[in-house]
């Protein structure tokens, strides 16, 4: 990945703008069908039906790095790139935070959205909702002439204030014509401190936040990363646009609406 910033233009940020639509749609589709009895593999293969056929889009995750998936599919202890497997279904008390990508025209958004079983743990459900809640933390340090470690510092300080940790091995990244662009998004980080941000940056933030330790480790699989106490990770992301005076969040979802107003 190159040190160098890509600043975008108001021509790319209208086609980013489309491209978070998009992926925004997919969730929206999504949300009747997980459920408990669906498998991984099932909803990787609906949505690939769903960015291909019905909104003529191409899903960026597949073929990224040798992948074979169009998204992760992390369920309860499993904190990032989670493989879908057709012998995997969900469970009435699972947690999964399903991790899609979309590029239409050229350029890619980039979310993740945390889906809770109609069983889940009231602690599940806890961490899944400050987790989300971290995320909207750091957003709201995004303006120009904030810094990243603005950012991380507001994700880190609200997660640990709950009693958890944030994970520190994966970050958010800047993202447009490729899915990983400098500059890297940390989730923890000093005040005024790290990259200043300019109008026209766009990058995701995506904390991910562990119920027990922050310490992972990676599966035999090359890809799947879990928590090595077992514990339950969480994680939230989206695709955010530096705007002249603060923030647009590209890949925002219909119900999310409210949540600019908090």
């Amino acid at each position: 990945m190159s040190s160098h910033i890509t600043i975008k233009n108001n021509d790319e940020i209208a086609l980013m703008r489309q491209s978070g639509r998009l992926l925004a749609m997919v969730f929206k589709m999504l949300d009747s069908y997980v459920k408990p009895g669906v498998s991984t593999m099932d909803i990787n293969d609906t949505v690939e039906r769903f960015i291909t056929d019905e909104l003529e889009a191409r899903p960026a995750s597949k073929g990224q790095y040798g992948y074979q998936y169009v998204l992760n599919s992390s369920v309860n202890e499993v904190v990032c790139h989670g493989v879908p497997k057709a012998s995997q279904f969900l469970k009435a008390r699972d947690i999964i935070n399903l991790d899609i990508t979309l590029e239409k025209n050229g350029f890619i958004a980039d979310s993740s959205k945390m889906y809770l079983m109609p069983e889940a743990p009231p602690l599940a459900k806890k961490l899944a909702i400050v987790t989300y809640e971290a995320m909207w933390k750091g957003i709201r340090q995004v303006r120009p002439g904030a810094t990243l470690g603005d950012v991380g510092h507001a994700i880190q300080s609200y997660a640990e204030s709950h009693g958890y940790n944030i994970v520190r091995e994966y970050c958010g990244h800047g993202i447009g014509r490729e899915m990983h662009e400098a500059p890297q998004v940390l989730h923890y980080g000093i005040p005024n401190n790290g990259v200043t941000l300019e109008e026209g940056m766009v990058f995701t933030i995506e904390p991910m936040v562990n119920q027990g330790s922050a310490k992972t480790k990676t599966k035999r699989d090359g890809w799947t990363v879990i928590t090595r106490d077992k514990k339950l990770s969480a994680q939230s992301e989206h695709t955010i646009l530096v705007t002249k005076s603060g923030y647009e969040v590209l890949t925002l979802r219909d119900e999310e609406s409210a949540d600019l107003r908090i």
